[in-house]
């Protein structure tokens, strides 16, 4: 670690001599995992993507020349985890060791972008992006600017507003604007340090005692589609640079788990009267927020698959959203139990309708599948490795229909045909967002007639495609039955938990 440590500081330091004017000085870092604290998984270091030095550029598609020539840039190590469960304490102090030790060489700094997603959840912890940077601040000091830039689903934490400077998230859900906030994050630092305003004079902070999961808070519907429309006409105001509204992650059980507001800017007033104005639409539109789609259960949920197939609709798939499970919310991503009520379910046997299951880890069936080969019969276990809570592992046995090996995430991928099913086998666990993630296996999902995936609110390859959709409340590490999960540690009253609870005060805390 010491010799990576030292190339990495060698080549950043290089990529930014400058000896003709001088430029300021900023550093990137940042650790950014969603984890449940309501899953059996754990969450180490080699389940995250490292980058170090000038690769970290590659994780922004902004970074042209152009944007580079303008200041001195210093990154350092960046980590990127997929969803999943808490990160266990040896791995995030190895983590913010490494990062500590990497800015140390990189200083003085004047900006540093502070890239995390801020729903991490680590053993033993209530508030580890609080300490994250508050451990960060004690390395740059007190004048650095930083500019934190965050998932809408994160937590905002006192300590955390406190210690950013500068603080960004996202304003759609799905995050289709994730890469503009992230420049807008830059943009706002690179503006203040070379224009010597330096840090805002003022920022206000509103923590909103609401809990509600991404989707029935998303963009596309009211009432979250106005809520956020709020936020860019505030912005325009005279004094004010940037403000944010976080809806919280709802898979996590500590005091910083709720919504929250913040505004920053050079003007008392108009700061405080933004945060005010989103916190108080916020809380009056509570009531209003809704699942993104239809929520049923599971056997609802193929009631009305077959119905809609049946009216003889042209437009396919009919998309089923295991929700419970969601490995891009921190599911574990190998429960069973919806895969096992399929195939038990006589109506998606040999003369079913298709059907493709996306998907399961299983690694014994995958290491079967490989030695028999594409056309040829395999049998082997799948899921419930990590959480068999619900559903214990399943042995299936069926046509190897097609074989990928090199995914990222997955390593490897198998689907295996049982009648009519199609049903997608990793060796390590991944989500199927994309077209291509399916026409890569010899699947189309447009001509399907039943896509079931595990998924909340959809994104946008498959939102486009579906026909009919519906969200089941299916078991798992991120239920979206709020009321199913056993909350410890956070505030209460919280709402929706607590439906009767009086207004809370939602003035405007004014940090420093």
């Amino acid at each position: 670690m010491i010799n990576k440590i030292f190339t990495t500081v060698l080549v950043i330091t290089l990529f930014s001599c400058n000896t003709e004017t001088k430029k300021p000085r900023i550093g990137i870092t940042g650790i950014a995992i969603e984890s449940s604290s309501f899953s059996p998984a754990k969450t180490y270091e080699r389940d995250f993507n490292i980058k170090y030095g000038n690769e970290i550029f590659t994780s922004y598609n902004f970074f042209d020349q152009s944007y580079i020539d303008k200041v001195d840039w210093f990154p350092t190590m960046r980590a990127r985890a997929l969803p999943g469960g808490v990160v266990t304490k040896d791995s995030y102090e190895s983590m913010v060791l490494q990062i500590i030790e990497l800015t140390k060489q990189t200083l003085p700094l004047d900006g540093l972008f502070f890239d995390i997603h801020g729903a991490m959840n680590v053993e033993g912890m209530d508030d580890p992006e609080g300490d994250f940077i508050d451990r960060i601040r004690a390395v740059v000091g007190p004048k650095t600017i930083i500019s934190t830039s965050m998932d809408s689903h994160g937590n905002v934490s006192k300590k955390l507003a406190e210690e950013s400077d500068l603080i960004t998230c996202y304003r759609m859900a799905p995050h289709e604007d994730a890469m503009e906030s992230k420049q807008r994050a830059l943009d706002n630092l690179v503006d203040r340090l070379i224009t010597g305003k330096g840090k805002p004079k003022y920022k206000a902070w509103i923590p909103v005692p609401i809990l509600l999961p991404g989707e029935q808070t998303s963009t596309r519907v009211e009432p979250g589609k106005s809520l956020y429309a709020k936020i860019d006409p505030l912005t325009k105001s005279k004094g004010v640079i940037d403000a944010a509204v976080w809806v919280g992650y709802a898979w996590g059980d500590a005091p910083r788990n709720h919504a929250a507001v913040m505004a920053y800017g050079d003007n008392k007033k108009q700061v405080k009267e933004a945060a005010e104005l989103l916190a108080n639409y916020f809380w009056d539109v509570r009531n209003e927020f809704d699942f993104v789609a239809p929520t049923t259960t599971l056997y609802d949920a193929f009631d009305r698959a077959f119905n809609y197939l049946s009216e003889g609709k042209k437009s396919k798939p009919f998309i089923i959203s295991d929700m419970g499970d969601n490995p891009t919310a921190g599911g574990a991503g190998d429960v069973t139990w919806t895969l096992n009520e399929i195939l038990n379910n006589k109506r998606f046997k040999k003369n079913g309708p298709e059907l493709i299951y996306a998907s399961i880890p299983g690694p014994d069936l995958v290491t079967k599948a490989l030695e028999a080969g594409i056309g040829n019969v395999a049998e082997g276990y799948v899921g419930g490795i990590v959480d068999n809570r619900y559903s214990p592992p399943i042995k299936l046995k069926g046509t190897v229909h097609s074989i990928k090996r090199g995914d990222y995430n997955a390593e490897v991928e198998v689907v295996i045909k049982i009648d009519n099913n199609y049903v997608i086998v990793t060796y390590k666990r991944k989500p199927y967002h994309y077209l291509k993630d399916f026409t890569d296996l010899n699947l189309n999902p447009i001509l399907s007639d039943v896509l079931v995936v595990k998924i909340g609110y959809l994104v946008p390859q498959l939102y486009n495609i579906r026909g009919g959709w519906v969200m089941a409340l299916t078991p798992g590490g991120v239920d979206q039955d709020l009321f199913r999960l056993d909350y410890k540690k956070i505030k209460r009253p919280m709402f929706p938990l607590d439906k009767d609870m009086a207004d809370p005060d939602l003035s405007a805390r004014i940090l420093n």
